[in-house]
C-alpha cells in the first residue's frame, strides 16, 4: 500500500485536490511557520454536523481521525447522542463536498462508552488499527486505551472487538486521548492527563501492540488534552499539536522535537500566537471560535504519521462561544470543519 501525498483546498465551498509525490523525490522547502511559529489558516464552512434525525438524535460529531486510501476518504469520528450514549461512526466519501451525504455507520464495538479514535495502517502486520478510549465497568481499570484491527478498512463491520492496549496499567490511571506513532525501531504511545502533562510509553515495534514500558513525562505546560504527534515529511523533526484552553476558548499549541523521546520545544504555544485558534483562523462566514480536538491531514496512512509541512490541513471540531460556554460539556453541538494553512 503506497502512501499518497494529498491536500484539500477550501474557498466558499470546499473541493478536493490530490497531488502525487514527485517521481524524482524532490521535496518542497520547509514551510516558514516551522521556523518562526507563525501560522495562518483559512476555515471552511461546517462540513459535517450532528445527525438530528437519527432514532437517538446526535448532539455532536467530534474527535475525527481520517486517512485517504484507494481513492476515498475514510473518516472515523465520535458521536454523542441525546440518550448520553457515545459511539464511533464511520463515513467514506470521494471528496469533501459529498461528505455530508455519506452514509454514517456506527461501529457498535461497545455498549457503554468508547470514543476519540486514531486510525492507521500497521505496515509490519499488514492490517489496520483503530486505537481509542473506552469506559467499561467490568474492566480494571475501568477507563483506558483499547484497540481493534481489520484487514478491510472499507467494511465498518469488520473491526475486531476491543482489546486492552496496556497490560500493566495502574488501578486508577489519570489518562485520556491516546495516540500511537512509530519510528524505525519503536512504537510510542502519547496521552494527556488534563493537568498540564503529556505522557509517553514505548515498546519495540516488533512487540506492538504489547510490551509497553512505564509512562514517562513527555511535556509539561499550559496544555489540556487531544495531543497528536506527527513526523514532518522531508525534515528530521516531529511535531506535537495539543489542545489548550484559555479565555473560555479551546485552541491548539505546537511543539517540535528531533526525536519522539523529546525534548519538546515550543513552536506556537500561546493564545496570541497559537498553532490554530481564534487569533489566526480566518472565516468567510464565522461559525466557530473554538478550534478543538482535530487531526492533521496525513501524507500517508501508515504508523509513521507523516504530514507534509508544505501542505498543512487540519480537520477539527468547532463551536461558537455561545455554544461552547452556554451548554454542559456533553451537550455542546460540535461540528467538523477544515483548516487550510495560508501561504
Amino acid at each position: 500500500m503506497e502512501p499518497m501525498l494529498l491536500y484539500v483546498t477550501t474557498s466558499c465551498l470546499v473541493g478536493l485536490a490530490l497531488a502525487a509525490s514527485s517521481a524524482a523525490g524532490a521535496e518542497d522547502p520547509p514551510a516558514s511557520p516551522f521556523a518562526d511559529g507563525v501560522f495562518r489558516w483559512q476555515c471552511s464552512p461546517p462540513l459535517l454536523v450532528a445527525e438530528a434525525t437519527a432514532p437517538d438524535p446526535h448532539v455532536s460529531i467530534k474527535d475525527p481521525t481520517i486517512v485517504y486510501s484507494e481513492g476515498r476518504w475514510h473518516l472515523f469520528t465520535t458521536v454523542r447522542r441525546q440518550s448520553g450514549k457515545v459511539d464511533i461512526e464511520y463515513l467514506s466519501f470521494t471528496d469533501w463536498d459529498r461528505a455530508a451525504a455519506a452514509p454514517r455507520t456506527p461501529l457498535g464495538l461497545h455498549d457503554q462508552y468508547y470514543c476519540a479514535p486514531e486510525v492507521f495502517f500497521c505496515t509490519p502486520q499488514q492490517r489496520w488499527y483503530l486505537v481509542y478510549q473506552m469506559a467499561d465497568k467490568n474492566r480494571t481499570p475501568q477507563f483506558g486505551p483499547v484497540f481493534s484491527t481489520t484487514e478491510s478498512l472499507a467494511d465498518p463491520h469488520s473491526w475486531s472487538k476491543p482489546a486492552p492496549l496496556i497490560a500493566n496499567a495502574p488501578e486508577n490511571p489519570k489518562w485520556l486521548d491516546f495516540w500511537v506513532i512509530c519510528d524505525a525501531e519503536k512504537a510510542h504511545l502519547f496521552y494527556t492527563s488534563l493537568d498540564g502533562h503529556m505522557w509517553r510509553r514505548e515498546t519495540r515495534k516488533t512487540d506492538f501492540p504489547g510490551g509497553w514500558g512505564e509512562q514517562q513525562l513527555a511535556l509539561q505546560g499550559d496544555i489540556f488534552e487531544a495531543s497528536h504527534t506527527y513526523k514532518l515529511k522531508g525534515l528530521d523533526q516531529y511535531l506535537t499539536i495539543i489542545e489548550a484552553q484559555g479565555g473560555g476558548r479551546r485552541y491548539y499549541k505546537a511543539y517540535l522535537a528531533d526525536k519522539l523521546e523529546g525534548p519538546w520545544k515550543p513552536l506556537a504555544d500561546s493564545q496570541a500566537q497559537p498553532f490554530a485558534g481564534a487569533a489566526n483562523v480566518r472565516q468567510q462566514e464565522p461559525w466557530t471560535a473554538n478550534i478543538s480536538h482535530g487531526e492533521l491531514i496525513r501524507a500517508g496512512v501508515d504508523e509513521q504519521m507523516e504530514v507534509d509541512p508544505a501542505h498543512l490541513q487540519f480537520l477539527f471540531q468547532g463551536a461558537s462561544d455561545e455554544e461552547y460556554q452556554g451548554h454542559p460539556y456533553g451537550q455542546i453541538p460540535w461540528r467538523l470543519g477544515l483548516l487550510t494553512r495560508e501561504k
